[in-house]
């Protein structure tokens, strides 16, 4: 069913994320493309979450969220992270990852992380925004990598519906 918005969206070539989370003794990770820094100062980055999806799920009991970018390279990480469901299957089993200072699963792969504090939670239809206050960042990047985009995950499978 086509929206308002398809034609305008139909252009966005954005970044994905994978977002990480860890909450009641459960892990959950997603693959995220409606994501971005909306404050310099403070420093804000909003992340949107599908009500449908494991991550969400895990993320409504927790009280930070991971951020990973990926470059191009790191498609097979996409593909779990955004192909399986946590319903079904322990991702973080099938990845090299070590818990964050606030226990969040932070993935070895990523070209750049940071763990954000939720600062609110926002509805915003059939996603809810999870308002982040930056609280551990990975070391620098040297060089700026060929971000893995939309356009190049656009294909996988989705382990939920979005």
């Amino acid at each position: 069913m086509e929206t308002k918005l398809d034609a305008f969206a139909e252009v966005l070539d954005g970044p994905v994320y994978v977002v990480t989370v860890a909450a009641g003794g459960k892990r959950s990770g997603c693959v995220v493309g409606f994501a971005s820094q909306c404050s310099i100062r403070p420093p804000r980055f909003m992340v949107w979450l599908s009500t449908l999806n494991h991550t969400f799920r895990v993320a409504r009991g927790a009280s930070h969220l991971a951020v990973h970018v990926l470059d191009q390279d790191q498609r097979l990480l996409a593909e779990l992270f955004g192909g399986e469901t946590g319903d079904q299957v322990d991702k973080f089993a099938q990845v090299d990852w070590w818990p964050s200072a606030a226990g969040i699963p932070l993935l070895a792969g990523a070209c750049a992380w940071f763990v954000g504090r939720i600062e609110t939670r926002i509805d915003g239809g059939d996603h809810v925004g999870f308002l982040l206050t930056p609280t551990e960042v990975s070391p620098p990047v040297r060089t700026a990598p060929a971000l893995l985009r939309y356009s190049d995950v656009k294909e996988i499978d989705p382990g939920h519906p979005a």
